[in-house]
């Protein structure tokens, strides 16, 4: 079994190439020899020859997939439910936009992050040296001038050392956070880490709950194409969702759905849980009275994931600037912790 994920572009390229392969009526274990066959020794021809393997065993697609352990568990559900609907090609189609999408966002977010990470690795340099290395050889200035510190050059030397001492903390804590989230976006695992980070961020927390509202109702959508119930398609997409405030809700909601007493429709159900806005809720009624409910699911899907990528891309570009801004903020730390010591000097000289 493969020991970690595939990259988002890998993941991107798969779906893309095998949607591509589908439609023009190869079968899915020829699709996947093909896609072994036509790379150059890698682990996604590895992965490739493994799900080859697998599905020429008689395992479908998204069972073949797990059994690798080198595709998400989003990817592998919504095979699964592309397989069991019969709409396997237009999963892989969203898949591929939003492996495509993510990879992008992760690419950005390292360049937003990596370069200010560097500059604030050697401005912790700097301040370390400062604080341990120069501010101490004013006190000795003092003492060969005066033998001992003067009451104002002792303020202004442990003044000094408070603010350098300050800034350096503040400094290594920054630093080290900006190098582990650089590291963690190199990864495929770690990439995961982030967004559930993210999910409790401030500035990208309702992105993140957009984007699990996102991935919920595309998987809604398919298993409302599928000709299931609406209560069984609820149920089904739940598990899909990994956000656990999004999934709180849509549990009751799902509850509301199976209540004997007082069931609730699908539209009920999400407009009296607040699942989503009451525009888009509106929406979603017009849908299933005109008998549209799967087209109308995925055009609200296709609103959630544009909005949650314009949320993030607003959110990743402040991140340089307040990086910057902590840069200048350890730059004039450093100076005010040299040139309180000299004033000082200054005065005692007076």
């Amino acid at each position: 079994m493969a020991q970690k994920l595939l990259e988002s572009s890998a993941l991107s390229t798969f779906c893309g190439s095998m949607a591509t392969m589908l439609s023009a009526g190869i079968q899915t274990d020829e699709a996947t020899l093909m896609l072994a066959e036509n790379r150059e020794r890698s682990r996604f021809q590895d992965v490739c020859n493994r799900l080859y393997q697998n599905v020429s065993a008689g395992d479908s697609l998204g069972a073949a997939m797990e059994k690798t352990g080198a595709f998400p568990q989003y990817a592998v559900d919504m095979v699964n439910t592309g397989e069991r609907s019969g709409h396997l090609e237009q999963v892989l189609r969203n898949l591929e936009v939003y492996y495509d999408e993510e990879d992008r966002l992760f690419t950005k977010l390292r360049s937003s992050v990596g370069y200010p990470a560097a500059l604030l690795v050697i401005m912790t340099i700097i301040l370390a040296f400062t604080v341990a290395v120069i501010l101490p050889v004013f006190s000795d200035v003092y003492a060969n001038m005066a033998g001992s510190l003067a009451s104002g050059s002792f303020s202004s030397v442990a003044i000094s050392m408070t603010i350098g001492w300050v800034a350096l903390i503040i400094m290594v804590v920054c630093a080290v956070v900006a190098l582990l989230l650089v590291a963690a976006t190199g990864s495929p695992r770690g990439r995961q880490r982030v967004m559930h980070l993210l999910e409790h961020f401030g500035p990208t927390k309702q992105a993140m709950y957009q984007l699990a509202l996102s991935r919920f109702t595309m998987a809604l959508a398919t298993l409302v194409s599928s000709g299931i119930t609406d209560e069984e398609a609820m149920s089904r997409a739940v598990q899909t969702v990994d956000h656990a405030k999004l999934r709180a809700r849509l549990v009751k909601a799902a509850d509301s759905m199976n209540d004997i007493e007082n069931p609730r429709s699908l539209t009920q159900a999400i407009s009296e849980h607040r699942i989503f806005e009451p525009l888009y809720a509106r929406m979603l009624n017009v849908g299933m009275r005109s008998g549209n409910t799967d087209e109308t699911l995925s055009q609200l899907s296709s609103t959630f994931f544009d909005d949650a990528v314009v949320q993030i891309d607003r959110a990743l570009d402040s991140i340089e600037p307040v990086l910057a801004a902590f840069l200048t903020v350890a730059v004039g730390a450093t100076l005010i912790a040299v040139m309180l010591p000299l004033i000082g000097i200054m005065g005692s000289i007076g």
